[in-house]
């Protein structure tokens, strides 16, 4: 499969905090958050007219799920509207609490650890094909994703037993298996529970776990793209691949994560030791190869181009990455004001940069800040953004379910829908079921919109 359809799903951190000090509970924060959430639909799970999903997930953590993308910049472009559409509901959640006199202010972060040492999620969703045999996965997909920390990394100041220290992601420290149907009680890397949500007999939904929650824009796409890549050679059987299988890898996965520079080898289930940047490098090195062979999308080859251009980059000087992987950036941020005032890394002051970095507020929020000053390399604008906080990707099954919730709206129709099913709430309960994520229009579809328009009625 070299088109694919990929999706993010996001849970993000809130507080509610004057001068430093909590008011309001976590789950307080969210109602008022989601009042706006339920008067648009009844309920504090809802999708949106730009094909979105929005709720409220377990530990009180607002979640958007992005639409169905098959290209990257759609991806990115629907990744950040998320943001767009939570600050929108932060506001309105704002003026209430001002309203009824409650003194304060919300807090959005887009990070994957509280206070008090629990995580959230960054989950990938990638179409893969119908296959039941998952060995080439775990011989390569699942070291890809342990060792890809060296560029996907949000960063992290870690307190623990040993001490304090800078670590490169804030998952690893969360995630205690390789490949498992869980998702809470004991988080795998890989996700295997089975809902395609799309043709069962055609295709599989690969639920990526492991992933930090990105600012970056550049680094999203690195990681989505070369996952897309590395995973299309995974399918083609053709493709020889070196079994890079790990002899320990949830123990890689964080070792990984505090080894900044990836100067510690790692050993492998083969015997051979080899380094997080030396898998990567290999990796790439036959994608390169893949690419030329192969009539990959042209935002996947520019994912692999990205991708070897980052790999030297962090080879010879990895500081000069700060405009594109998160863990540096925070880092460089870190050690400047280590620097400037002479504090250790735990000191709170560096404790609250860690914290502000992934601030969404366009003003408070320390990546925000950088990328108004030209930081940050961008992949898509401000219009890009403003454009898919509204409407759904063009090309995907997205486009039916985000025209089908703006037209039910308009015309004042009851409605339900999921990521398969768009249903009229009539005495007809007309149905369409979409198990073809890549079709983006049928005549199944046309047919549910003109009854839309003209309800039959029955005497």
């Amino acid at each position: 499969m070299l088109r694919r359809i990929i999706g993010i799903e996001t849970e993000y951190g809130v507080t509610f905090a004057l001068r430093g000090q909590r008011r309001l509970s976590p789950d307080e924060v969210s109602r008022f958050l989601f009042r706006k959430v339920v008067a648009w639909g009844r309920s504090s799970n809802v999708f949106l007219e730009n094909g979105s999903r929005l709720y409220l997930d377990v530990g009180s953590h607002p979640e958007y799920a992005t639409a169905e993308c098959d290209n990257l910049d759609d991806l990115i472009a629907q990744d950040k509207a998320g943001e767009t559409i939570l600050r929108e509901l932060v506001s309105y959640a704002q003026a209430q609490l001002d309203e009824e006199g409650v003194r304060g202010s919300i807090y959005l972060f887009k990070n994957n650890t509280d206070s008090a040492g629990n995580s959230y999620g960054c989950h990938e969703n990638y179409c893969i094909e119908r296959i039941d045999d998952l060995s080439r996965l775990e011989q390569v997909f699942i070291p890809y994703l342990i060792s890809r920390q060296i560029f996907t990394g949000a960063g992290k100041v870690v307190t623990n037993a040993k001490g304090t220290a800078f670590s490169m992601s804030q998952r690893a420290e969360h995630i205690w298996e390789s490949i498992s149907s869980a998702t809470t009680r004991s988080r795998p890397i890989i996700n295997t529970r089975d809902e395609p949500h799309a043709d069962p007999e055609r295709f599989r939904r690969l639920h990526v776990i492991v992933g930090d929650s990105n600012m970056s824009e550049y680094a999203t796409f690195l990681k989505t793209g070369t996952a897309a890549v590395v995973l299309a050679m995974v399918e083609d059987r053709a493709t020889v691949l070196r079994d890079y299988n790990l002899a320990a890898p949830i123990n890689a996965l964080r070792e990984i994560s505090y080894d900044l520079w990836s100067k510690e080898p790692l050993h492998l289930a083969s015997g051979r030791d080899m380094t997080a940047l030396e898998i990567q490098d290999d990796l790439c090195e036959r994608a390169e190869a893949f690419a030329a062979t192969r009539d990959l999308p042209a935002d996947q080859v520019r994912a692999v181009t990205m991708w070897r251009e980052v790999i030297e980059q962090y080879r010879n000087d990895p500081m000069a990455l700060a405009d594109r992987v998160d863990w540096i950036a925070k880092w460089q941020l870190i050690d400047r004001e280590r620097e400037r005032s002479g504090v250790p890394l735990s000191d709170p002051r560096i404790a609250l940069i860690d914290l502000l970095y992934h601030d969404t507020d366009l003003t408070r929020g320390l990546y925000y800040r950088r990328q108004a000053k030209g930081y940050s390399r961008r992949i898509v604008d401000d219009a890009a953004v403003a454009h898919a906080a509204t409407t759904p990707p063009a090309t995907t099954r997205a486009l039916m379910r985000g025209t089908f919730i703006r037209a039910a709206k308009e015309w004042h129709r009851d409605y339900t829908v999921d990521w398969v099913h768009l249903k009229l709430n009539d005495d007809m309960q007309r149905t369409v079921l979409l198990k073809d994520p890549f079709k983006s229009s049928d005549e199944r579809f046309q047919k549910l919109l003109v009854s839309l328009q003209r309800p039959e009625r029955r005497d």
